[in-house]
């Protein structure tokens, strides 16, 4: 890896003798890290923990991801160890339910990780900006499995307008990328001085796009993956002076090895990898200053137009998902969607200005008589195990199954539809018809590649 001569000169002159240890570092090899989903009953590997994550763990290894059903399954998520720190912020300030925003959340990491920090009775609504972006965003929350969720995808600015709605917004803005030059080698030709002052001046529009939708009093969460005080520390500080927010400190082990500020005098929290066994990552946490609260109202619906709705959604669904009852079924042209029911008001807000991608659980789809159950479903925590005729697979028919081909069920197996399960984890739907089963599992989600190990080698421990 060729670093810029001139990412080298402003480094050197940030971290002075420390550099030459940073440069080591980042001509190591990548640490490799996931998060177990505690939700669906993940094991934990017998490998060492990431310090500051209760449910991150390091492998000894990179391994071939797409080819473990589990993954797929959504019980774990591969994600950079030092990002994970988020959770400590979490965990120090969120202490009751909350609407939390997660601004810039593509491809998921953090989203999936606020899913499982959040308090019971919170509601998550991740954004991504970019529209092919938010759709793997949807993809892998919606293998996450936890239904209080609401991905969108819009700009800054618009959400923005929903003034006062979010208690907690967490913004890993769009950066320049120092921290994750050994990981994306090629980003190193990408990088300037030009760049990096573009950046932090987007970022900066970009706290201001949203800073309304932040209560009063609430918490913003701001974090990147580069080293430059531009990006960093210059922009807390301007947060600080301009919008008159708080730095807030997060209470952490001399062991972890984590440095303050570089620059100013604020509460900040940098990774540097020649000290945490991570990538370079900057956090800190901010609390608006308090004052009135503006309360949005939804648009009311057509009650004539929501009765014809409820009157078309089969009761059958309800067996469906466990606790039916804290959920509203709404009927997307013939698509159900299952919505939380403490979020529903919410959700009303954003569906009436923002751009939904999805919201809840998507319940299945009505073909005349019948109910197409959905991935989703398949996927999420609430779903009814019991409500559908369960076939366990080994690796190479769940591998089909993920390829999006055709599988042979037992002979005993019930027409219908049918819960294809790995290690007893949901992958799935086919609709079984006795001499066939048609594969359900969504076409633009399949595994693309004809390639196939000879062996997998999955994490220890699970």
């Amino acid at each position: 890896m060729a670093l810029p001569i001139e990412f080298i000169t402003r480094t050197r002159a940030l971290l002075g003798d420390e550099y030459e240890k940073l440069e080591a570092a980042l001509l190591a090899d990548v640490p490799v890290s996931i998060r177990i989903n505690q939700s669906k009953g993940t094991k934990a590997p017998e490998t060492s923990k990431v310090p500051w994550c209760d449910t991150g763990y390091y492998l000894p290894e990179r391994l071939s991801f797409t080819f473990d059903p589990l993954f797929h399954a959504g019980t774990y998520y591969v994600q950079e160890a030092s990002s994970m720190f988020l959770e400590q912020a979490i965990k120090h300030f969120v202490s009751e339910p909350v609407r939390c925003l997660d601004l810039c959340a593509a491809p998921g990491g953090k989203s999936t990780h606020l899913l499982s920090l959040l308090p019971e009775g919170s509601l998550l609504v991740s954004n991504e900006v970019i529209r092919t972006r938010s759709n793997i965003l949807a993809e892998n929350i919606t293998k996450w499995g936890n239904p209080n969720n609401i991905v969108i995808n819009n700009d800054p600015e618009e959400i923005g307008r929903l003034t006062h709605l979010f208690d907690v917004i967490v913004t890993d803005v769009p950066c320049s990328g120092e921290g994750m030059f050994r990981k994306d080698t090629d980003s190193t030709g990408e990088w300037s001085v030009a760049n990096v002052n573009l950046c932090a001046s987007r970022q900066r529009r970009i706290i201001h796009d949203i800073w309304d939708a932040l209560k009063p009093g609430g918490l913003l969460i701001y974090s990147t993956c580069t080293y430059n005080t531009e990006e960093d520390e210059d922009n807390i500080h301007y947060i600080i002076e301009e919008l008159g927010a708080e730095a807030l400190a997060i209470p952490i082990k001399d062991e972890w090895q984590i440095t303050g500020a570089l620059r100013y005098d604020h509460s900040v929290y940098r990774f540097f990898p020649h000290k945490t066994k991570g990538e370079g990552f900057f956090l800190a946490a901010l609390r608006k200053a308090p004052g009135e609260i503006t309360t949005l109202r939804p648009a009311k619906k057509n009650k004539k137009e929501k009765g014809k709705a409820a009157l078309a959604i089969p009761s059958l669904v309800n067996d469906w998902i466990e606790e039916s009852g804290n959920f509203r079924f709404e009927l997307f042209g013939d698509t159900i969607q299952a919505i939380p029911s403490p979020h529903y008001e919410a959700w009303q807000q954003i569906a009436g200005q923002l751009r939904v991608v999805t919201a809840g659980i998507r319940i299945g789809e009505i073909k005349g008589k019948d109910i197409l159950p959905a991935h989703s479903l398949a996927v999420s925590t609430a779903l009814n195990k019991e409500a559908f005729t369960r076939v366990e697979v080994g690796w190479e028919d769940a591998v089909k199954y993920l390829k999006k081909e055709a599988l042979l069920l037992p002979e005993d197996t019930k027409k219908g539809y049918v819960l294809v399960c790995y290690n007893g984890f949901p992958l799935g739907f086919v609709k079984h018809l006795g001499n066939r089963a048609n594969n359900l599992y969504p076409q633009e989600w399949r595994i693309r590649t004809g390639y196939l190990p000879e062996k997998l080698i999955l994490f220890p421990g699970k």
